[in-house]
């Protein structure tokens, strides 16, 4: 199966983690993937978002037009991404930023209330990882264990405290599908 995911949201809301750590556990299970990043004008605050493909099969080309699923952190992302997903695709909406709803009918669509649940965990900065962790339930597009493998390397040594933190914001979020 091939996933085919766009990854949206404001700089800083760690959008191309997500999508780099979503390619490196894939690539770490045996998978083929990309990873291609997108910015805008500024870094941290402006728009930024990730094209992220994870297949059995070898990866043609890096850029996702008809997305199987788009995991939109903000109402701007929302707006830009929802129409690229296509029929029967995956949509993942962060409500604690996002007080609209999808308008369409024909994609499965889920309202994960990221932040809020980083919030209660100790920190808003793994809305991101909250939000993984429910693609992860959603789509099965890498494991959780092979996640939390990458994530233990890169907050290694004095940022080790974080790792708990990340494993219960995938945990979480992977609740929201259930």
């Amino acid at each position: 199966m091939t996933h085919e995911i766009i990854m949206a949201g404001f700089g800083g809301q760690g959008v191309m983690a997500m999508g780099k750590i979503l390619a490196e556990a894939a690539l770490r299970e045996g998978k083929n993937v990309s990873w291609l990043p997108s910015y805008g004008p500024e870094m941290r605050g402006g728009t930024a978002n990730c094209n992220v493909i994870v297949s059995e099969e070898p990866v043609g080309a890096p850029i996702v037009t008809e997305a199987s699923a788009a995991l939109v952190l903000n109402r701007p992302s929302l707006d830009k991404f929802e129409k690229d997903v296509i029929p029967g695709g995956t949509l993942i909406i962060n409500s604690s930023l996002i007080d609209k709803k999808a308008t369409r009918e024909d994609i499965k669509v889920y309202y994960v209330p990221a932040n809020e649940i980083a919030n209660e965990i100790g920190t808003g900065k793994i809305a991101n990882m909250v939000m993984l962790g429910a693609y992860l339930e959603a789509s099965g597009a890498a494991k959780q264990d092979t996640i939390m493998e990458v994530v233990s390397e890169i907050f290694s040594g004095k940022k080790a405290e974080v790792i708990p933190l990340n494993k219960e914001a995938l945990t979480r979020g992977a609740a929201c599908i259930k």
